[in-house]
C-alpha cells in the first residue's frame, strides 16, 4: 500500500497492488518482494547470504547504486534536504520578509519542482534540494513577515518546535506499536486527507467569490478545530512515511531510493509546520 503523501503515493516503496504491501512483511507469505531481480543484494538475491558464496571465485563487481538503502542513508538525505529548507528560511527570513511577492514566487516553484519529482521514475537530488531552498525561501520569508505582526512575534518559533514535537511522538508511537500502519489505518487516513482538501479549495473558493472567512475555517472555534485536524493528518502522514522507509529497507530497496524518502518527509515536516503556524494564528486571534 502507497503513503497518502504525494511522493510515495506516486512512486511508493512497497511497489505492488492493493494493501498486501503494507500489511505482509517481506517473507514467505507476504507480499513479493517488489526488487527482488531488479537488486542483487535484494532480501533473498543476495549471492554471499547464508554461506553459500563460492570463495573459488572473484565476488561480482557491482555499481555503487545497486546497494541496498539502509537507516543511515535515509538520515543523511533527510538531513542535508532538512538542512536546505534552514538555509533558504534563514535567506528568506533576514532578506525577504518585506518581499513577499518574491517569497510567494519562490513558493509557486518549490510547489512545480516537488510534482515533477513527484512524478519522475527516479530520485533527482538536484531538483529535491532545488525544492528544498526554494521551500525554504518561502517559509523563511512568511514567517518572518508574520513574527513582525504585534500578535505574532514568537509565533513561528513555537510552531518549529510543535513541529518537532509531532515529529518525536509520533516516531516513539510508531516504533513502540502505539500507531500500526495498517490496510485500515492508511484508508482511513486516505480518505480523511481528501476530505481535508477539499474542505480547504470549498473554503478558497468562498472567500474569492463570496468574500470575508469563507466557511469560517481561518478563525474562531471552528479555525481551531480545522488547524488541529490538519496537524493530526500531518502527524499521520508521518506515520505512514515510516513504515514507507521501514518497508523499503527490509525489501533491499535500492539507495537512491533514500532520496525519496528525505524528499517525502520534508514534504510532510512542512504541512504540519503549516499547520501548526495558522493554529497558531488563530489562537492568538490574528
Amino acid at each position: 500500500m502507497r503513503s497518502s503523501n504525494p511522493v510515495f503515493s506516486r512512486r511508493g516503496f512497497s511497489r505492488d497492488t492493493g494493501y498486501a504491501g503494507f500489511n505482509a512483511p517481506p517473507q514467505a507469505g507476504g507480499a513479493a518482494n517488489p526488487y527482488a531481480g531488479a537488486n542483487p543484494y535484494a532480501q533473498g538475491g543476495n549471492p554471499y547470504a547464508q554461506g553459500q558464496q563460492d570463495v573459488t571465485q572473484a565476488p561480482p563487481q557491482y555499481t555503487p547504486q545497486t546497494r541496498p538503502m539502509t537507516m543511515d542513508d535515509v538520515v543523511a538525505r533527510t538531513g542535508m534536504t532538512l538542512g536546505t529548507v534552514i538555509a533558504g528560511a534563514t535567506v528568506g527570513w533576514l532578506f525577504l520578509t518585506q518581499s513577499l511577492g518574491f517569497a510567494i514566487g519562490a513558493g509557486l516553484v518549490a510547489m512545480v519542482l516537488a510534482l515533477v519529482q513527484s512524478f519522475k521514475r527516479k530520485p533527482s537530488p538536484a531538483l529535491i534540494l532545488g525544492y528544498a531552498a526554494l521551500e525554504g525561501l518561502f517559509l523563511g520569508a512568511l514567517s518572518g513577515f508574520l513574527n513582525g505582526l504585534p500578535n505574532m512575534n514568537g509565533a513561528p518559533m513555537q510552531a518549529v518546535l510543535g513541529t518537532m514535537a509531532v515529529f518525536v511522538a509520533m516516531l516513539v508511537a510508531y516504533k513502540t506499536r502505539i500507531v500500526r500502519v495498517t490496510a485500515r489505518f492508511t484508508r482511513f487516513v486516505m480518505i480523511a486527507a481528501m476530505g481535508f482538501v477539499l474542505l480547504s479549495l470549498v473554503n478558497v473558493l468562498f472567500m474569492v467569490f463570496a468574500g470575508g472567512e469563507g466557511l469560517g475555517f481561518r478563525s474562531g472555534g471552528l479555525g481551531i478545530v480545522f488547524g488541529i485536524v490538519g496537524v493530526v493528518l500531518g502527524a499521520l502522514f508521518l506515520a505512514l512515511d515510516f513504515k514507507q522507509v521501514e518497508d523499503g529497507i527490509a525489501y533491499g530497496a535500492p539507495r537512491e531510493e533514500s532520496w525519496l524518502a528525505a524528499f517525502g518527509l520534508t514534504l510532510t515536516l512542512v504541512w504540519i509546520y503549516m499547520e501548526m503556524l495558522r493554529l497558531i494564528s488563530i489562537l492568538r486571534g490574528d
